[in-house]
């Protein structure tokens, strides 16, 4: 026995039963919604829990694991609106913080989806990155929690959140404009071997920075800890984001010189990577 895969208007109906879950049980007067419901992050949890099972019963395969890591970071964009709308001051920046991150996220994979479909993976939610990058994150979240223990003063939002609010943005704007103007060219992992279709991009935010990406990535890192104020993650991110870039780019700019030899190094020496301190692998012509 096979199982009839719901249409667009069943699934829609199911998303609507969903969503009005806590309603429902209100009208009908159960004892457990006085109890349980009205606590908002529960029923953000709940809500999750049933519609995993839902996804799990209309998707499968591939599908399935796009449909969970995009519930999930919409959920994480729900709690987020929920924690800066009705968290104490000193919890709000934490609610951007988090929206900040599920947004990028989930625009890295809808970025790929549109540029170069042919390498879309479910690494391309980039949330499985590097054990350091996981490092980073939990980092970020202790010295958060601990300096609002001690501090609460200084989690509460100020220039310095709004200004790293404002870096994120523009660090996204400027990572997402690289990978549709490079388009199919543009990939996760730097690769080993030319493709047929690969081709030296050179014009629009390429005219600017050789590395527009991660320019992109690293002034949007940084400006997420601006957001939570943590000092220590700021200088720390700083760093650690540096150093890997640097070194990405060496490996990166060996691969390209050998796809695009004298014409990638004529553009090496008008245009620069966009990084501090990072001028890339360049040979002597």
């Amino acid at each position: 026995m096979t199982l009839r895969k719901p249409s667009g208007n069943e699934k829609e109906s199911i998303a609507l039963l969903v969503a009005l879950l806590p309603e429902l049980f209100s009208r009908l007067e159960f004892d457990i919604y006085s109890k349980y419901f009205q606590n908002v992050l529960f029923v953000h949890s709940l809500q999750y829990g049933f519609s995993n099972c839902i996804l799990l019963l209309l998707f499968g395969g591939f599908e399935y694991q796009v449909a969970l890591r995009s519930t999930f970071l919409g959920y994480v964009v729900g709690v987020a609106i929920t924690i800066f709308s009705i968290a104490s001051p000193s919890w709000r920046m934490f609610g951007v913080y988090m929206a900040v991150i599920a947004i990028f996220h989930y625009t890295e994979f809808l970025a790929i989806a549109w540029t170069n479909p042919s390498s879309l993976s479910i690494d391309s939610f980039v949330l499985n990155h590097s054990v350091s990058y996981g490092i980073a994150a939990c980092s970020s979240w202790i010295e958060f929690i601990i300096e609002r223990y001690y501090f609460p003063e200084m989690k509460m939002a100020s220039s310095v959140s709004y200004i790293g609010l404002i870096l994120s943005t523009l660090g996204e704007l400027l990572r997402k404009s690289a990978m549709f103007t490079a388009k199919h060219n543009f990939n996760h992992i730097v690769q080993s071997a030319k493709k047929r279709n690969h081709e030296l991009i050179t014009h629009g935010i390429y005219g600017i920075f050789r590395h527009p990406s991660y320019v992109g990535w690293f002034y949007w890192a940084i400006g997420t800890q601006l957001i939570l104020q943590n000092p220590f993650c700021v200088l720390a991110y700083t760093v650690a984001s540096w150093r890997f870039f640097h070194d990405r780019i060496l490996i990166e700019e060996i691969t390209l010189l050998n796809f695009f030899g004298e014409a990638y190094a004529e553009y090496q020496g008008k245009v620069p990577t966009g990084l501090p301190f990072i001028s890339g692998y360049k040979i002597n012509l």
